[in-house]
């Protein structure tokens, strides 16, 4: 297994997937090489199947970053409600990815998603995942997966679509 490319190809997408939970690019960073240690730690002690790494890789990321959630939900909840109250909080998209207009309103728009369907669409978006991938990562059916990702999509359309509008 290569996984400095793995890390390369995939990193940057499992940064965005893990911000959906944690408040921070910072922790994001955290929770997704916690999610590759997991990963290789499966894989080496024979639980995970290299073909499968990938959705595996999505699981231990999203695992990673709940857990990092749930080790001080006080603290979490006072950080989570000002990141969600200050305009100014760190952006989900880097400078470089997106002009600073466009990444903010798609991340308001990401946001205004449910989370069910936030985290398909950028899995499927930004992870190049497929909805079979999709589903083994999230345990749900595939059929589960494109549902959600198609109702999101509708959402974000509709979303960015009125915001042009105004």
């Amino acid at each position: 297994m290569d996984w400095n490319r793995l890390v390369n190809e995939r990193g940057p997408a499992l940064v965005l997937y893990a911000r959906q939970w944690l408040a921070s690019h910072a922790e994001a960073e955290d929770a997704v090489q916690e999610g590759f240690v997991r990963t290789w730690r499966a894989i080496s002690t024979g639980r995970a199947q290299e073909e499968a790494i990938v959705p595996y890789l999505y699981r231990a990321v999203r695992s990673a970053a709940l857990d990092c959630l749930r080790r001080d939900s006080r603290r979490q909840r006072r950080e989570q409600k000002d990141f969600e109250d200050k305009p100014d909080s760190e952006p989900f998209f880097l400078p470089q990815e997106a002009n600073p207009e466009t990444a903010a309103g798609l991340q308001d728009a990401l946001q205004s998603l449910p989370p069910e369907q936030r985290e398909v669409v950028v899995m499927k978006v930004w992870g190049e995942q497929t909805f079979d991938a999709i589903g083994h990562a999230l345990e749900i059916s595939p059929n589960t997966a494109a549902s959600r990702y198609r109702y999101g999509m509708e959402a974000l359309r509709k979303s960015l679509k009125q915001e042009s509008v105004t």
